[in-house]
């Protein structure tokens, strides 16, 4: 072959194209962070599943042929505890039956769940918004605004929650049941949501502000101000948008705190009272009987134990994946 062959094939041989560097946005850098916590995936599919199962829990007992309201009580003994197939695991009964009533325990934990959930979410999303709204206002105001709002705040931490709540139960569900508003449980379902919120509020704006304050300094939101932007459009469009990773955070180590509160104040008595159910009431129910039939308190304790793990779990993989620090 001669030389200026072997050049024209050199010049006609394509050339490789040099590899193309896809840009991320940080919405898929944080999902792929995510993916790649193991622990955190695990946890989001047991959190999903259990949110799917509360929320179709009539479904779900209709498909295992279980029922919340049946009673076994030809199954109890004359002390109430359940004997034979009732007393375990059976095809009927997958988790047994509680003592007692002699009700179905898992129809009971997945109509329980709805209520527990009902009270976590709706807390969880009043007292965010409170927060949200207090912490952006104090944060960008600054000045006389953010000294007024911030002394009322510590005015309103300073306040021992557990016991002004223990304190205002009872009052509190007779006057909101004389306002006719709502009844019974729906009163005390209502009176937990309120005060759970009213004391929760300070601290999601005591986050807020703190990211406001950083997120003001920054070149962008000098750039708007520079630009002519209103206060509005640089609170709508600058400072909310870039709010939601620490938001998104909150709202997943937010739920399961109060999954346990209204745990904790149901098996108080200050909560949903029978024939109601919530895993707090469960648990108060298997105290009674933790020494013949200690099943009936470790499942329901088990329960209560995965979901405020899980859902732990899943904020502190969302707080990792996050991260700007984090490794991409």
């Amino acid at each position: 072959m001669s030389l200026n062959s072997a050049a024209n094939s050199e010049v006609d041989a394509p050339v490789s194209a040099s590899p193309v560097i896809a840009g991320r946005s940080p919405r898929q850098i944080a999902w792929s962070r995510f993916k790649r916590n193991k622990v955190g995936m695990a946890a989001a599919g047991i959190s999903i599943l259990l949110l799917s199962m509360s929320l179709f829990a009539p479904i779900v007992c209709r498909i295992l042929g279980i029922n919340p309201n049946d009673l076994n009580l030809d199954g109890l003994d004359s002390s109430g505890v359940p004997r034979g197939d009732l007393a375990g695991f059976s095809r009927e009964h997958p988790l047994g039956v509680i003592p007692g009533t002699g009700r179905d325990l898992l129809a009971q934990l997945l109509y329980g769940s709805r209520i527990s959930f009902m009270i976590a979410i709706l807390t969880t999303t009043t007292a965010l918004t409170i927060g949200f709204f207090v912490g952006i206002v104090g944060g960008y105001f600054r000045g006389r605004v953010d000294g007024y709002l911030g002394r009322f705040t510590d005015f309103l931490l300073a306040f021992p929650a557990f016991f002004m709540i223990v304190a205002l139960s009872e009052p509190m569900v007779d006057r909101i049941e004389k306002t006719g508003i709502v009844e019974g449980n729906g009163a005390r379902v209502l009176f937990l949501i309120i005060f759970l919120s009213f004391f929760g509020w300070p601290g999601f704006s005591r986050l807020i502000r703190s990211q406001v304050l950083s997120l003001r300094e920054r070149e962008f939101v000098t750039a708007a101000q520079a630009m002519g932007a209103t206060r509005r459009r640089i609170i709508l469009k600058e400072l909310v948008p870039n709010l939601w990773a620490p938001v998104i955070v909150v709202v997943s180590l937010s739920l399961p705190g109060y999954l346990a509160s209204e745990a904790v104040f149901s098996f108080l008595g200050l909560g949903v009272q029978p024939p109601a159910s919530t895993w707090g009431i469960l648990l108060s129910n298997a105290t009674r009987f933790v020494t013949v039939m200690p099943s009936f308190f470790l499942i329901t304790a088990a329960s209560l134990v995965i979901v405020v793990l899980a859902f732990n779990l899943v904020g502190d993989a969302l707080r990792d994946a996050l991260d700007p620090r984090a490794d991409k």
